[in-house]
C-alpha cells in the first residue's frame, strides 16, 4: 500500500520560503540582460528622507512569533514619504483621492528624460520644454497618456537626508524637478497621465509656490515621487504599473512601482 508523505506546516512554510528566495534570486539576472521587470520602489524605512524633518516614518514591533505566535509591526507613516503617489486632491481642492484613481490610470507607458549631467552642476535645474523637444527629436514622440519620468541621478544622495533634500544654510531645499512650462506643454500637447521624479517633489526643491503640482493636479493628473533606478530603464518603450495603496480619503500614498519593457 502506498501512503502519501506527511508534510508539516513548518516544512511547507520553509519550502515556500525557499521557492520564493529562488524566484527572487533569479530576478536580477533577468534585469541584468537589459529586459524584464524592474522595481522602481525604495524600501520604506524609518531612515528614508522626508520632505520636512519630523515627517519620517516610525515603526515598532507589535507582536512576535516567540510571544504571540505571529510577527507584526505598527507604523506611523505620512502618505508622502518614500516612493509614493500625489493624487489630484493633494494640491487641488475637490480633486480625486487615492481610492478614486482607476486601475487603467495606474498601468501606462513611460518615457525617461535624462537631465543628470545638468543636475550634477545645478541642483536647481528643471526639465524644460526644450528638453522635451530634444527628447522627441532623438527618441520619437512621447505617447499620449504616458508617464514622463525625470532622471536626475539624485538617488545617489538618498542615504544622506540633508544631501537628498539639498538643504542650504538658510533652510532652502535644492533638487531638480519639472518646470511648470514643461508640465503644461505635456498636458496640452501630449495629454500625459503622470509626471514622475527621482527626487522628493515634482517641483524643484527651491519652489515656494508648487506651481508644477498645481498645474498637474489641477488637470486631474497624478505625480510620482522618490522613484528608484530610473537609469536602468530604456528611454522609451517601458510600461509601468503603479501599485498605489488605496488609503481611505488618501491625498496619495505609498506605491510599489514596477517597470517592464
Amino acid at each position: 500500500m502506498c501512503t502519501e508523505p506527511h508534510v508539516t506546516r513548518r516544512a511547507a512554510l520553509i519550502g515556500g520560503a525557499a521557492l520564493a528566495a529562488t524566484a527572487l534570486a533569479a530576478e536580477p539576472a533577468v534585469a541584468s540582460r537589459g529586459r524584464g521587470i524592474h522595481d522602481l520602489t525604495y524600501p520604506l524605512t524609518t531612515r528614508f528622507p522626508a520632505f520636512s524633518p519630523g515627517e519620517e516614518s516610525v515603526r515598532r514591533t507589535l507582536t512576535t512569533v516567540e510571544d504571540d505566535g505571529y510577527y507584526m509591526q505598527e507604523w506611523r507613516i505620512v502618505e508622502h514619504t518614500g516612493t509614493h503617489v500625489d493624487a489630484p486632491g493633494h494640491f487641488t481642492a475637490g480633486g480625486r483621492l487615492a481610492t478614486e484613481l482607476r486601475p487603467a490610470e495606474l498601468l501606462l507607458p513611460a518615457v525617461v528624460v535624462d537631465i543628470a549631467q545638468r543636475a550634477a552642476r545645478d541642483p536647481d535645474t528643471v526639465v524644460t520644454v526644450d528638453d522635451l523637444r530634444a527628447f522627441e527629436r532623438r527618441h520619437g514622440r512621447i505617447p499620449d497618456g504616458a508617464a514622463v519620468l525625470m532622471y536626475s541621478g539624485w538617488g545617489a544622495k538618498v542615504g544622506d537626508a540633508d544631501a537628498y533634500r539639498g538643504t542650504d544654510a538658510a533652510g532652502t531645499l535644492h533638487f531638480p524637478g519639472f518646470g511648470t512650462d514643461a508640465c503644461e506643454w505635456l498636458l496640452r500637447h501630449r495629454r500625459i497621465r503622470s509626471l514622475g521624479v527621482d527626487t522628493l517633489s515634482i517641483d524643484p526643491g527651491n519652489s515656494a509656490t508648487f506651481d508644477t503640482h498645481l498645474a498637474l493636479t489641477g488637470a486631474d493628473r497624478y505625480g510620482l515621487e522618490n522613484l528608484a533606478g530610473l537609469d536602468r530603464l530604456p528611454r522609451t518603450g517601458t510600461t509601468i504599473f503603479v501599485g498605489l495603496i488605496p488609503y481611505e480619503a488618501g491625498s496619495g500614498g505609498q506605491a510599489r512601482v514596477l517597470a517592464t519593457w
